[in-house]
């Protein structure tokens, strides 16, 4: 017998928070000495694009009317984010246009080989999107202590707020699709493994990069 969904979700709530305190105090680390604002909107912007590609590569492949809809509004949101941020980097003296995504990411890689809806919504909407809200809370906390109160601004005023519309719409689309065996499951594993494959990404970007507080998406 499955779980009721509602305790379902709740526990699949507490096993990711439990995760995020772990890579929250990996992202609080002190980063390397050549680490600054600019570096890591750089990199915010590789987040945002794939993220805006995973949510539009999703769409076409949903049935469900509700999930087609909430995930075209992630794309756009993520979307306006790339072009806010681009804004921001230009404004701090960055040559517009010259972003170059490059290769697709492991998380990405990871989250386009998901193929039901329930595996897409637990791992890219409930999971990565609060993985998300930590990381941007500490990248706020850096932009402060750098005298960067615009950027802070920006990622708190407008961009955790859209975040966080993303986890909770994962969270109610998941109380409608997990209700059996087999997808709560799916959702179990699929969630721990984009919290596991964010814990590794982190550590290879801190050792090669010095990088440990870069933005979400």
């Amino acid at each position: 017998m499955p779980q009721p969904v509602e305790s379902f979700v709740a526990e699949l709530d507490a096993q990711c928070r439990k995760a995020l305190e772990r890579i929250a105090a990996g992202t609080a680390r002190p980063p390397g000495p050549d680490i600054t604002v600019v570096r890591l909107l750089r990199l915010a912007l590789k987040n945002e694009i794939e993220a805006t590609e995973c949510a539009a590569g999703w769409i076409a492949g949903t049935r469900e009317i509700d999930v087609k809809l909430a995930l075209a509004r992630q794309a756009g949101d993520e979307a306006k984010h790339f072009k806010l941020i681009e804004k921001r980097l230009e404004e701090l003296g960055e040559r517009p246009g010259g972003f170059e995504p490059g290769p697709a990411s492991p998380m990405l890689e990871y989250l386009r080989a998901l193929s039901t809806t329930v595996e897409r919504v637990a791992a890219g909407q409930f999971t990565r999107e609060a993985l998300a809200l930590v990381r941007n809370d500490e990248f706020i906390r850096f932009c402060a202590a750098h005298g960067d109160d615009v950027t802070a601004a920006l990622y708190r005023d407008v961009i955790q707020p859209d975040e966080r519309h993303h986890h909770e719409l994962g969270r109610r689309l998941l109380l409608r699709l997990a209700t059996g065996d087999a997808e709560q499951e799916a959702a179990r594993r699929v969630s721990r493994r984009t919290l596991e494959l964010a814990d590794e990404l982190q550590e290879i970007a801190r050792m090669k990069m010095g990088v440990s507080c870069a933005p979400g998406c």
